[in-house]
């Protein structure tokens, strides 16, 4: 089975509905998924996915195939009745930590249908994504995202399953799945075919390079009209 068809009948046995974009979702998983970039995230709250990925640009390229997406319900994998996924942490402190266990077992599951897919954690001890970054994971065979929560994760889980942590900017989230939406937007948006005029990737801040080779931030844009609330756009881009 592929992931977009575990993902239908996860909904439907939820839900007893399948939402637009896990139609979308299943309607790409029946092509070549060799030639789809995959990307599965394991989170406590799959109901928050696509989001602001099912529309728009992400949400086109959803839906022609060019990538795919799925999520793993980390509680699907407690291992009692009560669905735990969480425990009080050795040596005391505030807050829960996610158990090793039940995140390692996700995690694998979800590695399971895209062997070769790179797993990253969203964490603030991670190394800072950047646009660099965005373009070398969009290169890759695939992007597994665990999302962490509560006080974040058991270390050895991360030591196991892990390959790299990434972090979004130095300030605190509820839990990971915002700052997986903003870096599955950064990475998708590089694939071949997601924006109309590849040409864009290459004129973009960060993407244009000083002569040191330091990335620039894009220059100012303009349209009509020429003249708006007694602002006039500059004369070299109306003089021809």
């Amino acid at each position: 089975m592929n992931n977009a068809l575990i993902v239908y009948l996860f909904v439907v046995h939820e839900n007893e509905k399948v939402t637009k974009w896990r139609k979308l979702s299943i309607k790409a998983g029946m092509s070549d998924m060799k030639t789809a970039f995959n990307v599965n995230i394991v989170t406590l709250f799959p109901d928050m996915f696509p989001g602001p990925l099912g529309v728009s640009i992400m949400g086109r390229a959803l839906e022609k195939g060019v990538w795919t997406l799925a999520t793993t319900h980390i509680r699907d994998f407690a291992l009692d009745k009560h669905n735990t996924v969480d425990d009080t942490p050795y040596g005391g402190g505030a807050g829960m930590l996610m158990r090793p266990d039940v995140v390692a077992a996700a995690v694998r599951s979800a590695k399971e249908k895209t062997p070769q897919a790179k797993v990253v954690y969203l964490s603030p001890a991670g190394r800072k994504f950047d646009q660099v970054k965005a373009r070398e994971l969009a290169t890759c065979e695939g992007l597994i995202l665990l999302c962490g929560h509560y006080e974040g994760v058991d270390q050895r889980a991360i030591d196991a399953v892990v390959d790299e942590e990434l972090s979004i900017g130095d300030y605190v989230l509820t839990g990971g799945e915002m700052a997986a939406m903003v870096m599955v937007d950064a990475v998708v948006r590089n694939l071949p075919a997601v924006l109309g005029n590849d040409t864009t990737l290459h004129e973009e801040s960060f993407d244009i390079e000083a002569d040191d080779g330091k990335p620039l931030l894009e220059y100012p844009h303009y349209t009509r009209p020429a003249v708006w609330e007694g602002r006039d756009v500059p004369e070299v881009l109306t003089s021809g």
